[in-house]
């Protein structure tokens, strides 16, 4: 039986989707395949490995609005594939198929990222030839993608630059602008499973695309047909610019511009133990290091960059298991705290010394509120900001975000923007206070503004005058931004700045612990916790969705006895933010009941997974048992996150 006999027979026989019949038909007819592609399709085929190949081929691998994520290793893998892995396990070649991280995918991404940008210089009179700056973390083909990709780039005529080796996500942002290019991309998938890769797209701003810029990419790339990979999948390095250690070098010094008060790392430096857990953070992080005078003890098996990520379930640091070793390690050195980054180094989890002596793991949103009042503090002693605060200044949170943080910057007279999940919105308010910034001084003063090499203090004032001050942003799963020379959340700068905040504390002679309940006296307590479902593959695919279509047409009215007071549909209601700007339409839902607890549903736009978040708050009276309150308020949180989980797997089942 020929192949085309099996695959009808299949679909007939529903063992594979009518989507599924089609691209393994185009696939295979498509005469540039090379042989292993061919054959390790084949060898599925006869293996009758139907959920493999739905998985593969159900979809065309969607180009969302931050680019590509997904698996590059199947969960079965051919024989041609595996081929002979290398030292670290990275087989011979990444899983075949339309809806998988391969080169075929790899290169419509850059061939529809090349074409829109080309498009766009043309369209506003830029006489520039397309430059692209590619980055790259530890994972399985990421080298590879990374040279696959320039090279793709510089055929079609722009040119291309790549870093000697890996580097951090927020690097790359930082490069963009540093080199002007027109767009960025770093191949990574964070912090999922070592399956996994991703293709992750930046524009001239140095943020991750948003629109209208999004929309015009992903409809290049979905004109890009399979059969216009086939000139590029040779890789030619001979037109790509390698980078020097002098964009090194100007990115550490913009991370240098975080910490807030040197002298602070010096006289009270805190014990840390860190650990990259397999990825990039040492690259940058060792020298910044040095740069402050700080000793840090390191995991020395984690210092290894490895796509295996051999000695932990999940390279998550917000998992306190990816932080044991480090935490293992502290006990031995008397450290303070541990501090562990993912892959590519765009999160940071944090374990603490607390008053008895024993390392607790703090969750993403403690971390990111005890910097935000250490910060907002500083720069108020500084000078940078008023003292009784102002609404030129902003504080910038997703909504998913512990409202802790506007709490501390209502306090303080700031103003807080709330965004849609992910960074992206984040980068585009600090690019609109750029771009009014620069605009108005250019209309009212006649002066172009040099908006990178502008120091941090005279930034700040003109921003204030002219525009928003970007203060502190971050969101709950572990990212953090200090910096406005930077667009996407930076593990680099978050280890200083938490080192510099736990040096504070400590000359306070107090431990972080203390420090934040001193927090949560001042402005009440407030305990969130996660819940989350996953559901891989097509089928999953399907499940997700009527999770979110059902909380559309049939929202909950009530839960654990609470009546539901307010429900917020995200995709269909009008809402603006703080500054009167309207926020994009998602698939997103925020649910508040009648005793001040509120959640929030969305699907994760990175994983296969349905993401539940839940947020309670009380007061705390002078005199109150705060640990009673924090047991309270976490049993309660625990009952509705199970409540509404069992409620979902009702609702996947259709």
């Amino acid at each position: 039986m020929n192949p085309q006999e099996i695959i009808e027979n299949a679909a007939k026989a529903e063992e594979i989707l009518p989507s599924t019949k089609g691209n393994l038909l185009l696939w295979l007819a498509e005469p540039s395949l090379p042989e292993w592609a061919s054959q390790s399709i084949l060898s599925l085929l006869k293996q009758e490995a139907w959920e493999e190949l739905n998985d593969r081929f159900y979809q065309n691998m969607a180009f969302g609005t931050g680019g590509l994520r997904g698996r590059t290793i199947g969960r079965i893998s051919t024989d041609l594939e595996q081929g002979t892995p290398s030292e670290r396990g990275t087989p011979a070649h990444p899983a075949v198929g339309a809806n998988v991280l391969n080169d075929f995918n790899v290169i419509r991404a850059t061939i529809g990222m090349f074409r829109y940008c080309a498009r766009q210089l043309k369209e506003a009179g830029r006489d520039e030839v397309p430059k692209l700056v590619i980055a790259h973390d530890v994972r399985h083909f990421s080298r590879h993608f990374c040279e696959l990709s320039a090279s793709t780039w510089s055929r079609l005529g722009g040119i291309a630059y790549i870093f000697s080796g890996p580097r951090s996500t927020p690097q790359l942002s930082f490069t963009v602008r540093y080199l002007k290019a027109t767009a960025g991309v770093v191949i990574t998938a964070s912090h999922n499973p070592p399956h996994d890769n991703g293709f992750k797209a930046y524009y001239e701003d140095g943020a991750q695309i948003v629109e209208p810029h999004a929309s015009g990419i992903i409809n290049e790339v979905n004109q890009t047909p399979l059969s216009a990979c086939a000139d590029h999948l040779p890789i030619d390095l001979s037109r790509v610019v390698e980078l020097s250690e002098t964009t090194d070098q100007a990115y550490r010094n913009a991370v240098a511009e975080t910490v807030l008060q040197p002298e602070l790392l010096k006289k009270s430096p805190p014990k840390v133990v860190f650990t990259p857990i397999h990825g990039t953070a040492h690259i940058q992080c060792m020298p910044l290091f040095q740069h402050f005078g700080l000793e840090v003890d390191t995991v020395g098996e984690q210092m290894v960059e490895d796509p295996r990520f051999p000695t932990v379930k999940s390279p998550n640091p917000e998992n306190a298991e990816a932080l044991s070793m480090a935490v293992q390690k502290a006990g031995q050195t008397g450290a303070d705290l541990v501090i562990g980054t993912d892959p590519d180094n765009d999160r940071m989890g944090v374990a603490v010394k607390d008053d008895d002596g024993r390392m607790v793991l703090l969750s993403g949103n403690q971390i990111g509120s005890i910097l935000a009042e250490y910060r907002i503090t500083r720069y108020k002693e500084m000078g940078l900001i008023p003292a009784e605060g102002s609404q030129s200044c902003a504080l910038i949170k997703t909504f998913v975000t512990t409202p802790l943080q506007e709490t501390i910057a209502k306090a303080h007279g700031l103003k807080t923007i709330n965004t849609l999940t992910g960074f992206k919105w984040i980068g585009e308010k600090i690019k609109d206070y750029e771009e009014t910034l620069t605009s108005k001084l250019l209309a009212e003063e006649q002066l172009a503004l040099n908006y990178d090499q502008t120091p941090l203090a005279k930034r700040a004032a003109l921003l204030q005058k002219y525009s928003t001050f970007y203060v502190f942003g971050g969101e709950e799963s572990y990212g953090y931004l200090g910096s406005d020379l930077v667009r996407d959340k930076d593990g680099n700068s978050a280890v200083l700045m938490f080192c510099e905040a736990a040096a504070y504390v400590k000359s306070q002679g107090k431990t972080i612990v203390a420090y934040l309940d001193d927090l949560y006296r001042k402005y009440g307590f407030f305990h969130e916790c996660l819940g989350q479902i996953y559901y891989e593959g097509a089928a999953g695919s399907a499940k997700i969705k009527r999770i979110l279509d059902s909380y559309r047409e049939n929202p909950p009215t009530e839960l654990e006895g609470l009546e539901v007071t307010k429900f917020t549909d995200f995709g269909k209601d009008t809402l603006t933010d703080a500054d009167g700007k309207q926020i994009p339409p998602q698939n997103f839902y925020f649910l508040e009941l009648s005793d001040g607890t509120s959640f929030a549903v969305r699907g994760s736009g990175t994983e296969p997974k349905i993401k539940f978040y839940f947020f309670t708050r009380r007061e705390v009276p002078a005199g109150a048992d705060l640990p009673a309150i924090k047991g309270e308020l976490r049993e309660h949180a625990d009952r509705l996150r199970e409540a509404v989980e069992t409620d979902a797997d009702q609702r996947a089942q259709g």
